[in-house]
């Protein structure tokens, strides 16, 4: 049966099928949120820490994002530390898609030494992807040959 119109319905009909699940596929995926559309938030960090051997750390910060102000609880630990210090610093929080998402644990290692008042750097991430790069200037007295863990809460 050429030319019947009948044959080519199921053709039509199967491609204007196909096309509305890629049109509706690509709806859905516009509203996934990616790390394309993170964006970076000013932090801010005061931490105390004392340690002989196994060090402890605990404090306060702020970050702001979006033009909001959020309070965070500071902990964590270290190994190798004799001393005592403390520290303000300050920098940038990266990868951030909520402010929620600076929450969690972040791990680093590093050496360093401050005697009565040295500067300080470090970059650190935690498992959402969010990458902090602060900077600072610790006083007192402390050596450290460390792995430390930091955990951020939101208060």
């Amino acid at each position: 049966m050429r030319g019947c119109p009948q044959a080519k319905i199921p053709t039509v009909f199967h491609a204007t099928k196909s096309y509305a699940a890629i049109v509706l596929a690509a709806v859905l995926l516009a509203g996934v949120p990616s790390r394309s559309n993170a964006d970076t938030g000013a932090v801010e960090i005061k931490l105390a820490k004392v340690g002989l051997v196994v060090g402890a750390a605990g404090g306060s910060g702020t970050l702001i994002f979006h033009h909001h102000r959020y309070r965070l609880r500071i902990r964590g630990v270290s190994a190798g530390t004799i001393g005592a210090s403390g520290m303000r610093l300050v920098g940038t929080a990266s990868n951030l898609r909520y402010a929620a998402d600076i929450a969690g644990t972040y791990s680093a290692v590093s050496t360093g030494i401050a005697v009565a008042g040295g500067a300080k750097t470090a970059v650190l991430r935690n498992s959402r992807g969010v990458v902090l790069q602060l900077e600072g200037k610790q006083v007192g007295l402390e050596a450290s040959v460390s792995v430390a863990g930091l955990t951020i809460s939101l208060k």
